[in-house]
């Protein structure tokens, strides 16, 4: 279980948004992120945070709210580089093409951001606390991967395909990284490309 602490009501004022604040905030915010790229969620805490960014837990509560929202948001940082990395091996072509260039970015631990999908299993774990890492990673991939889609297709259709990649992309990566098994889950690849290229071949 993570370590959550929060800042007694009253006790210490967050940033006012100053330029220098935000700057500090940002500064803070990319070392916590690279801290969970490289060792996870496991003892996640304020003190361990605070180690990473070399400041005090003190100082983090002056720029965020407690541990949780600093989880969140260098979660969204993380998986926004994942984002942007998996979109830039995105080749020309059709949709299935391009889908099936992802899988080798978000099955590469050398990235570090293995602590992403760590993220949507404490979602599992305890879905009332956080519940939120596991909506807004849906989120963020969402709006991307609709606008893969043909400009053709109805807003619905793109929502629809896109749900589907999303789905089918966490369960190949629950499938690697508890049972390993790159035969099964190529095989499973393969039959979501032929999926979205038959979904693609109704429109022909």
């Amino acid at each position: 279980m993570l370590g959550m602490e929060t800042a007694p009501p009253g006790t210490y004022r967050r940033s006012a948004g100053s330029p220098r604040g935000q700057a500090r905030r940002e500064a803070l915010l990319a070392a916590v992120a690279d801290d969970l790229a490289a060792n996870g969620l496991a003892d996640f805490s304020l003190r361990r945070a605070a180690r990473a960014a070399g400041t005090t837990h003190k100082v983090l509560l002056y720029h965020f709210a407690g541990a949780e929202e600093l989880l969140a948001e260098a979660m969204r940082r993380l998986r926004a580089r994942r984002i942007d990395n998996v979109l830039a091996t995105a080749p020309a072509g059709s949709l299935a093409e391009r889908v099936a260039a992802f899988w080798p970015i978000l099955a590469d631990d050398a990235t570090g951001l293995r602590v992403i999908d760590q993220a949507i299993g404490l979602a599992m774990y305890d879905p009332n606390r956080y519940g939120h890492l596991a909506r807004e990673a849906s989120d963020m991939y969402r709006g991307p991967l609709e606008a893969l889609c043909p400009p053709s297709w109805s807003a619905q259709r793109r929502s629809e395909v896109a749900e589907l990649i999303m789905a089918a992309m966490r369960g190949f990566l629950l499938e690697w990284r508890t049972a390993g098994d790159a035969h099964r889950i190529d095989a499973a690849r393969q039959a979501l490309t032929r999926a979205l290229e038959r979904e693609e071949a109704a429109d022909e």
